[in-house]
């Protein structure tokens, strides 16, 4: 993004363009009291900024970024989605950082004990797009149980199960062997598999993220990356705008 003189921008839209973090997660980090503009700390999110503004985020001066990535990572199970960590487990950022100069950050979470796909980006309006409930964007998993599947559990998540107050529905889901399953999610809510499974006393051995969108795994492997195509980032911005139509 680029601005002219005297152009204004709102604060958590600045920090997003500086690949700070998502629009969302900005708000957050303003309303925490962690940025200032010109010398004094901003909680408001209705601040506009320009580009002769200087911007510190925990005291450190951010700017805006003109070269947008966009990274396709292939998570190991063992990394938190967090630039930083309160208890100090390791961040799948950092298996980007030796590659990238940009300040890039996570589009959506995997938790701790999942693995697969996950996108990273510093565009902000595309990450907003993404992750905006509207999109409707297709995740699709794998997930393996330590224990047989009971019956009808593919059925059951597709009608939608309750569980503490919570609704969770799957747009898909196939059983592909006694202790294999297929999962189309499209919205996600925090550990929405995990917790479906748990409620039905299953163990998850393993879960992984295979396919975002159009965007899928191929040989990509654990811990590998590789930056996705103007192909794939214009397929899933296609799918997202057509979920608003």
């Amino acid at each position: 993004m680029k601005l002219h003189a005297n152009d204004e921008i709102r604060l958590q839209a600045f920090l997003a363009h500086c690949g700070v973090a998502s629009r969302r997660a900005s708000e957050k980090i303003i309303l925490d009291g962690r940025v200032s503009v010109n010398g004094q700390v901003v909680t408001e999110l209705g601040t506009k900024v320009t580009s002769d503004d200087k911007v510190l985020v925990d005291g450190k001066p951010v700017k805006l970024e003109e070269n947008k990535r966009y990274v396709l990572l292939n998570k190991p199970a063992g990394y938190v989605c967090s630039n930083s960590d309160e208890q100090g487990r390791d961040s799948a950022i950092d298996l980007l950082k030796e590659y990238y100069s940009e300040r890039l950050y996570n589009v959506g979470r995997l938790d701790m004990f999942s693995s697969g796909l996950i996108i990273f980006t510093n565009d902000g309006d595309f990450a907003a797009r993404l992750s905006h409930p509207s999109s409707e964007l297709e995740k699709e998993y794998i997930v393996d149980s330590s224990l047989p599947l009971p019956r009808n559990l593919a059925e059951e998540f597709m009608h939608g199960v309750r569980i503490d107050g919570v609704f969770y529905k799957c747009k898909f889901a196939k059983e592909l062997n006694s202790h294999r399953m297929q999962i189309v999610l499209i919205e996600g809510k925090n550990r929405e598999i995990r917790r479906v499974f748990e409620s039905r006393n299953v163990a998850i051995k393993r879960l992984v993220r295979v396919r975002i969108g159009n965007v899928e795994m191929n040989k990509l492997a654990p811990g590998g990356h590789r930056d996705l195509t103007q192909e794939e980032v214009k397929g899933l911005l296609a799918i997202c705008r057509n979920k608003d139509n």
